[in-house]
This record gives structure tokens, sequence and C-alpha cells, in this order.
């Protein structure tokens, strides 16, 4: 945030905030797209939370269903992979509806959530990916958009603190 002694020196010192939503805009057309586009995304943020609700019921079915099958109360490693795959799906939603939820704030660096579930969603492509089908091409190509969004987010982060 600023600590400029005011005026115009303020306003431009403002790097961390992002208003690129502000609904107080010198042109009452662009301000009204700018209201327009926050009520959106509030529909959206609305639409993700039942996207939530509706995953959870379904890692539940699917835990009953594979609870309740021969042999009972047992899973074998591909259930439990299953298992983690949809755990996982539901955290990456709640991930992107915090994301969505921010994109309402404009005191928040937007990329560094951007990144952090991209980082989310391709560590659950690591750990629900099936090593024995996929060429080595694929996992290494996995292993640097890892490396690649890990370092990118350590400088984000790094930045933001600084």
């Amino acid at each position: 945030m600023s600590s400029g002694t005011g005026g115009d020196q303020g306003k431009n010192a403002r790097i961390d905030c992002d208003d690129h939503f502000s609904e107080a805009h010198k042109d009452p057309l662009i301000g009204f797209l700018h209201k327009l586009i926050r009520q959106t995304v509030r529909i959206l943020a609305v639409l993700m939370a039942f996207v939530i609700l509706w995953g959870i019921g379904d890692v539940v079915y699917v835990l009953y269903q594979k609870l309740s099958t021969p042999p009972y109360f047992l899973l074998n490693i591909n259930d439990i992979f299953a298992t983690f795959g949809a755990f996982l799906a539901v955290l990456i939603a709640i991930e992107i509806f915090v994301n969505i939820t921010l994109y309402l704030r404009d005191d928040v660096i937007h990329v560094k959530l951007v990144i952090a579930t991209a980082l989310m969603a391709i560590s659950r492509k690591v750990i629900v990916l099936d090593y024995s089908t996929v060429e080595p091409g694929y996992v290494y190509a996995t292993g640097v958009t890892v490396l690649a969004l890990g370092i990118t987010y350590w400088l984000v982060a790094g930045r933001a603190r600084s």
C-alpha cells in the first residue's frame, strides 16, 4: 500500500492495489460495465458453491459405492486414488471459489491466487497420475510445469512480502 504524503503521489504509489472492477470510474458507461461484471462474478460464486456441494455429494457417493461392494469396507489402491482425486477436485473447486470471491476485492493481487490454484490442480494431476500408462515425455513435461509454477509462486509471493 501507499505511504505517500497525499495528493497524486499517494495514488501513483499504490502498486499493490488493483481497481480494475471499481464502480467509481469517471466514464459512466465503464462504471456501469464494472458494476455488471461485479454482479456476474457474484453469480459465478453462487454457481461455484453449488459445484462444491455437488462435488461433496459425489465424494460421499463414490465412497459409499466403493465401501458397500464386496469385499465390504475395503478399498484397493485404485479406489484410494479415485477417492483422493475426488477430494482434491473439491479442494480445487474451493480454491476457485476463493479466487472468484477475491476478484471482488480491489486490495488483492490476483496473480498469486491464480498461480496457487494452478499449482494445486497440477499437483492433483501428479498425485492421481497412472505412471504405467503415460509416456515419459508427459511425466517430464508435468514435472517442468510443476517446477515453473513453483518458482513463479515463490517469486510472486516473495514480491508480495517485500
